[in-house]
């Protein structure tokens, strides 16, 4: 008998983590994440791109997302098979969706911060932020590897 077993892809895989809102928890998820993905054989394209959004939406959990005494959670999901990784934030800051600023404060106004969704805008497929029940939310992105990677 010469059938032909099927393909299987390789199992999507997924991480979740509780870290402190505070700037150590920020860094340790983007060093986590960093050390998750080339765990999972993760392209080094893929890696980089996701190092830095981890450590923006990190980041801005733990500036906009804080409530003293509650953590925040970073979630990756990658599907190997797709070469697409889903980056997932949550904060217990409901009441505060992140926003991309404009240059409408003034064109020439040098800005400290502000900045940091338009970087993830730049390097992920798309990003969006959900209701995290029962008063956060999730910030989640999205990043594909190049064709010739996938």
């Amino acid at each position: 008998m010469n059938h032909a077993s099927p393909q299987l892809s390789a199992p999507t895989r997924c991480f979740t983590q509780l870290l402190s809102a505070a700037r150590r928890g920020a860094r340790l998820a983007r060093l986590l994440g960093v050390t998750e993905l080339r765990s999972r054989g993760a392209s080094e394209d893929l890696t980089e791109r996701a190092e830095a959004v981890i450590a923006e939406l990190a980041a801005n959990a733990v500036i906009h997302g804080r409530v003293p005494g509650r953590c925040f959670r970073l979630t990756l999901v990658l599907d190997p098979s797709a070469g697409r990784l889903r980056v997932e934030v949550s904060d217990a800051r409901g009441d505060l969706y992140p926003q991309i600023a404009t240059g409408a404060d003034g064109a020439g106004a040098l800005r400290l911060g502000g900045r940091g969704l338009t970087l993830v805008t730049a390097l992920a497929d798309h990003w969006d932020c959900v209701p995290y029940p029962p008063s956060g939310k999730t910030v989640r992105a999205v990043l594909s590897a190049p064709a010739a990677e996938a």
